[in-house]
């Protein structure tokens, strides 16, 4: 399991492009038959991805579970949002199977001792991404539909940036500890998100970005909002904000992202907003 500590802002603006890369991005999340954690330290938050090809993975595949997470199983302490963007797939949750077509959902709750992956087609595998945060109470172990979705159309052509918000893992939609958990999916000519910017000093996010074509990239604005730094990011790789960080990017070509958050609260627009014209 691949450990990140957190770094404040202070130290960030001072990093560069290698140190910057090391730190947030996360790549190399889907090898055959094998599972990929990254355990972040900033709300404890870790990013999964599994593509199963010839057989059935455990989530625990190669992770020491006592020694990285003092629990005897992943799940003891922690509920998981889990998205699949590869072909059709299945995940068996102790007695019960689950089956995700492309950008189904499916939460798990806290306390699923068994979590197994498998694909139904090994030439088409699933690419199961996950992100994990610590939980507290049990609820609902829920499959959720793309269709399912709370859809928020936002922004517009003449901005870039016009994109459906896809709430999946949320109030709106079913009860968690604290993940939230969606996905946007931006329209053809748009290729910035979440512009206006904004940080939320009660909660981080992960971003994944896919869907983006070959030999096309995302570049990916994070630090502080004065003190803005980017991270040149490709298709499938994923990327860590802090809560004091902005999150936003723009492509060579449109894409869609998840997004995944944990912390204080679970109020989507509890945002401390800002202007484009702010960005330094």
């Amino acid at each position: 399991m691949d450990i990140r500590y957190s770094v404040n802002q202070r130290d960030v603006k001072r990093y560069t492009t290698e140190e910057l890369r090391d730190e947030f991005l996360i790549t190399g999340l889907y090898e055959a038959d094998h599972v990929k954690a990254v355990y972040s330290h900033v709300d404890r938050m870790v990013t999964f991805g599994c593509m199963p090809v010839t057989k059935e993975v455990p989530l625990d595949d190669g992770i020491d579970v006592y020694a990285n997470f003092g629990t005897h199983f992943i799940l003891e302490r922690r509920e998981i949002g889990i998205f699949n963007i590869g072909g059709k797939g299945r995940i068996r949750v102790d007695d019960k199977t689950y089956s995700l077509d492309y950008k189904d959902c499916l939460y798990i709750t806290m306390g699923a001792r068994e979590v197994f992956f498998a694909s139904e087609d090994k030439e088409k595998p699933a690419k199961f991404y996950m992100v994990s945060a610590p939980a507290h109470k049990a609820y609902e172990t829920k499959l959720l539909t793309f269709a399912d979705a709370v859809k928020r159309p936002l922004g517009s052509v003449e901005e870039c940036n016009k994109r459906v918000i896809n709430q999946f893992i949320h109030p709106a939609v079913l009860k968690t500890c604290q993940l939230c958990m969606g996905m946007t999916v931006l329209e053809s000519g748009s290729v910035w998100n979440t512009m206006p910017p904004h940080t939320h000093e009660r909660r981080m996010e992960i971003y994944t970005y896919f869907e983006v074509p070959e030999n096309q990239v995302v570049f990916h604005f994070c630090g502080e909002p004065g003190q803005t730094r980017h991270i040149v990011m490709k298709n499938e790789e994923a990327v860590i904000s802090p809560s004091w960080s902005i999150h936003a990017g723009a492509g060579t070509s449109n894409y869609t992202f998840i997004w995944a958050m944990g912390g204080e609260n679970q109020e989507f627009d509890d945002m401390d907003n800002l202007k484009a014209t702010d960005l330094k």
